[in-house]
C-alpha cells in the first residue's frame, strides 16, 4: 500500500524553489515525486494549500533521559521535528561505569532530570543505543560522545589534568564510542568535569573523531565577556584535529558584550577562508535555558555534585561564592553578571516543597523565602541536590536575525523537557516559519527549509534523510504557511505550535490532520564506520 501526499507546494530541503506535486510513500521510502500516478489501493491525502517538506532535525536536543522514560517525546513531533541529536554539553547518559552512576546521575540531573525506573547499568555508548532500541522511539535518535562522560570513566571527577596515559585512555574510549555509531564528540566547557580540561586534551580526543569524519559540537567557554579567545581555542581545535567544528546555541550573551558580535562573525569568515570547517545551530528566542548550577563558579563544583553541596552547607564557601558571582573570575561566564538576578528563573526542581518557586526570578525566590536572593538560591540548590532548571534573558531580536540569517547556521530547540520549560521545547521551528519567513520576510521558506533539514543532515552525516528525494526515508512535514507559529511564551509554554497538519516518521503517520498519533516510529541512528 502507498500513501499519496497529493498536490502540494513540494520544498524539497536543498534550497531549490518549491514545485506543486505529489510525494508517494511505500513502506519506510519516498518512492515517487511530481506527478504522481494513482493506483486502487492507495491512501490519497490532498494536502493542496499545504507544503510538504523533509522532517525537521533537532541538532541540539535533551531527550537523552526522557526518551527512556517516555520515548514518544511528543512536544518535538507536535513542531514536525523527526530526529534529534542526543548527547550533547559534554554531559549525557553514556558512557557510565559502574562505580560512576550515582554521582553522574546528580550531575545530570539539572539538564536531563532523574529516574528510578530506568536500567542504569547499561556502561557504554552502545549498551546506551541497544536499551532505546529495545524499548523503541518515537522519532529518530542519534548520539554524541560526550567529553565529560569519557573524562570521568578516564580520571574521574576531579578538576586535574591528566596524564599522558589518561589522555591515551580518554582516546580509547572516544574511539570505542563512534566505534558504536555515534556522530561526533560534544563538550560543554562550562559543566563539569569538561571545564577543567585544557586545549590540548581536547584535541586529542578531535584527532580521534576527525578520523571518523564526525562533528566536534561545542558550547564554548564563553558567550559573554571573553567570547572572543574562546572561539580562538575552538578554532584552534578545529585547525590542529582537522575535525569538523559545530558551535552549540551560537550566540553573544549580555548587553555589555553585544559589541563582540562583528568581531565574532568576522572570526567565522577568517576560519572559513581557511579551510576550517565550521557550522551552528541557533534557538530563535531571546532567553537561554540550562541547569541553574552554572551560576556557581566552576570551583564549587570540583569534585561532582557531592562536593558541591557540602560547599552549599559551608557559610563561609557561600561568602566565597557571591564575591565571585558579583566581581567575577576571569575566563569564566557569570550569569549573574550579564543576565541579573531579575532575569534568570527556575524552570524546573525535583521536590514538591520547592514547586511554588518554578517560574520565579532569582530575586522572587529571595522575597518568597524572606531571605537575600543569594541565600534563597543556595537553599534550593541544596535542597534540590542541584537538580534544578533556568530560563536567562540575554539579548534582543536584531541579533537573532543577524545569526539567523548566516550560511552557517541551522535551527535547534536545545529544549530541556522537565517543569515549566522554556518555550523552544515547543516551538522552535514552527517560529522560524511563522515569525521569521512569514511575518517578517528575513528568509525565503526554502532556506528556511534547508537549515532545518539538508543542511543539519550534511553537517551531520545522516544518509538518505533530509531531503525529499526518490530513495531516501520517508520523514516528512507537512505544514500551512499561513498559520504556522508557535503559542508557547515564558509565561505559559506548554503550548503546541499550529499550523502542522501531517508528520510522517520512517513512513508512518504520526501527525494525521493534527492529530498526534502515539507510535514508536522512530529508529536509533547510527554514523556508519568506513
Amino acid at each position: 500500500m502507498r500513501t499519496i501526499l497529493k498536490n502540494g507546494l513540494i520544498v524539497d530541503g536543498t534550497g531549490q524553489r518549491g514545485f506543486l506535486g505529489s510525494v508517494a510513500i511505500e513502506g519506510e521510502r519516498i518512492v515517487a515525486i511530481g506527478d504522481v500516478p494513482e493506483q486502487d489501493n492507495d491512501v490519497v491525502i490532498d494536502v493542496s494549500g499545504l507544503v510538504v517538506a523533509p522532517g525537521f532535525i533537532d541538532t541540539h536536543s535533551h531527550s537523552d533521559l526522557k526518551v527512556l522514560v517516555d520515548p514518544y517525546i511528543e512536544p518535538k513531533i507536535r513542531q514536525g521535528v523527526t530526529t534529534e541529536v542526543l548527547g550533547q554539553d559534554g554531559i549525557s547518559m553514556a558512557p557510565l561505569p559502574e562505580e560512576y552512576i550515582s554521582p553522574w546521575r546528580k550531575n545530570l540531573a539539572g539538564l536531563d532530570g532523574d529516574s528510578d525506573i530506568i536500567d542504569w547499568h547499561y556502561r557504554t555508548t552502545e549498551g546506551y543505543l541497544k536499551l532505546m532500541e529495545r524499548q523503541g522511539v518515537g522519532l529518530n535518535q542519534s548520539y554524541l560522545v560526550p567529553h565529560g562522560n569519557v573524562r570521568m570513566e578516564a580520571l574521574g571527577l576531579s578538576n586535574r589534568q591528566p596524564s599522558s596515559g589518561e589522555i591515551s585512555k580518554m582516546c580509547d574510549v572516544t574511539r570505542r564510542e563512534m566505534e558504536a555509531g555515534a556522530y561526533g564528540l560534544s563538550t560543554g566547557l562550562i559543566y563539569m568535569p569538561c571545564a577543567y580540561s585544557e586545549t590540548s586534551e581536547i584535541i586529542e580526543m578531535c584527532k580521534v573523531v576527525a578520523e571518523f569524519d564526525g562533528v566536534f559540537v561545542v558550547h564554548q567557554r564563553s558567550e559573554a565577556d571573553t567570547i572572543l579567545p574562546s572561539m580562538a581555542e575552538v578554532i584552534e581545535i578545529g585547525r590542529r584535529s582537522g575535525v569538523k567544528i559545530h558551535f552549540s546555541h551560537f550566540k553573544v550573551c549580555g548587553r555589555k558584550n553585544w559589541r563582540y558580535i562583528e568581531p565574532v562573525l568576522e572570526f567565522l569568515d577568517k576560519a572559513e577562508a581557511e579551510g576550517i570547517r565550521i557550522s551552528y545551530d541557533q534557538y530563535p528566542y531571546v532567553a537561554g535555558s540550562t541547569m541553574l548550577g552554572v551560576i556557581l563558579p566552576p570551583w564549587a563544583h570540583d569534585g561532582g555534585t557531592d562536593m558541591l553541596l557540602k560547599r552549599l552547607q559551608d557559610p563561609e564557601q557561600r561568602k566565597k561564592m557571591i564575591y565571585d558571582m558579583e566581581h567575577g573570575i576571569p575566563g569564566w561566564d557569570d550569569f549573574v553578571d550579564f543576565a541579573g538576578l531579575d532575569q534568570i528563573f527556575v524552570t524546573s526542581v525535583k521536590t514538591e516543597k520547592n514547586k511554588d518557586l518554578v517560574g520565579k526570578s532569582l530575586i522572587e525566590i529571595g522575597e518568597m523565602r524572606g531571605k537575600d536572593s543569594y541565600e534563597a538560591t543556595f537553599d534550593l540548590l541544596y535542597e534540590e541536590e542541584n537538580a534544578v532548571g533556568m530560563v536567562d534573558f540575554y539579548g534582543k531580536e536584531e541579533h537573532v536575525i543577524t545569526f539567523l540569517t548566516r550560511p552557517e547556521q541551522n535551527v535547534c530547540t536545545d529544549g530541556l523537557l522537565a517543569g515549566k520549560p522554556h518555550p523552544r521545547v515547543y516551538g522552535s521551528f514552527p517560529r522560524v516559519l511563522g515569525r521569521y519567513v512569514r511575518e517578517l520576510k528575513v528568509l525565503t521558506l526554502e532556506d528556511a527549509i534547508r537549515k532545518m533539514t539538508s543542511r543539519p543532515a550534511d553537517v551531520f552525516g545522516f544518509e538518505r534523510r533530509g531531503t525529499i528525494k526518490t530513495g531516501y526515508f520517508a520523514d516528512i512535514v507537512v505544514f500551512n504557511p499561513e498559520t504556522v507559529i508557535d503559542k508557547g511564551t515564558f509565561v505559559d509554554p506548554i503550548q503546541y505550535p499550529e499550523g502542522i497538519e501531517y508528520v510522517f516518521i520512517n513512513g508512518h503517520g504520526v501527525i494525521k490532520k493534527g492529530i498526534y498519533q502515539a507510535l514508536l516510529a522512530g529508529r536509533v541512528l547510527r554514523k556508519s564506520v568506513k
